[in-house]
């Protein structure tokens, strides 16, 4: 089975890959040629998700999945949630957008916090939605040189480190993308 991953973002298609069966291939959008900018206007993750596979779906035939995650800050009621890549503006810049985080987290001590993913799946002309969640907390400052976009300060609930300083099986093992990708496997392989 071959099934394209709407996104350009490479370490999304590393982790990915990681916990994928061998059967499946999995293609990027650089593989079919899918170089332009898919839009993302949608005021929810789920309607970024299934706007991408939609997008790839109508323009270049594949059966495709496309996800779209948030950081959901409860003292910042959910900010910066679907904005969470151009949290700090429109350069997508991660090491800005943490630092407006921990700006406007300051000193508070209500640091909880999520990551959402939803994965939008289409599939013979069918679309199915899994979400995945990883509660945890910001912490005061960055820790750790492993994954990208905000994991330097996100300690996943149950763990002393954040998503940076865990190794990328551990933190595929428990985290929200890893958590929706085991629920679109899952039903891929039924």
């Amino acid at each position: 089975m071959k099934l394209v991953f709407a996104t350009n973002n490479t370490n999304k298609i590393k982790e990915v890959q990681a916990l994928v069966p061998k059967h499946i291939e999995l293609l990027s959008l650089a593989d079919i040629g899918c170089t332009e900018d898919i839009p993302e206007t949608a005021p929810t993750l789920s309607g970024n998700a299934k706007q991408k596979a939609n997008y790839v779906k109508e323009k270049y035939g594949y059966d495709c999945f496309a996800d779209d995650t948030g950081l959901e800050i409860e003292a910042l009621q959910g900010a910066p949630g679907v904005y969470s890549a151009r949290y700090a503006g429109a350069s997508k810049d991660p090491d800005a957008n943490m630092n407006k985080v921990l700006h406007e987290l300051g000193d508070t001590p209500n640091r909880n916090a999520q990551f959402k993913t939803v994965i939008a799946l289409i599939l013979d002309g069918n679309t199915h939605v899994f979400t995945g969640i990883c509660k945890g907390t910001i912490t005061t400052a960055r820790q750790g040189i492993e994954g990208f976009g905000y994991d330097p300060i996100f300690t996943p609930e149950g763990y002393s480190k954040t998503f940076a300083e865990l190794t990328l099986s551990k933190k595929n093992e428990i985290s929200h993308r890893g958590k929706a990708v085991a629920l679109c496997i899952d039903f891929l392989t039924r």
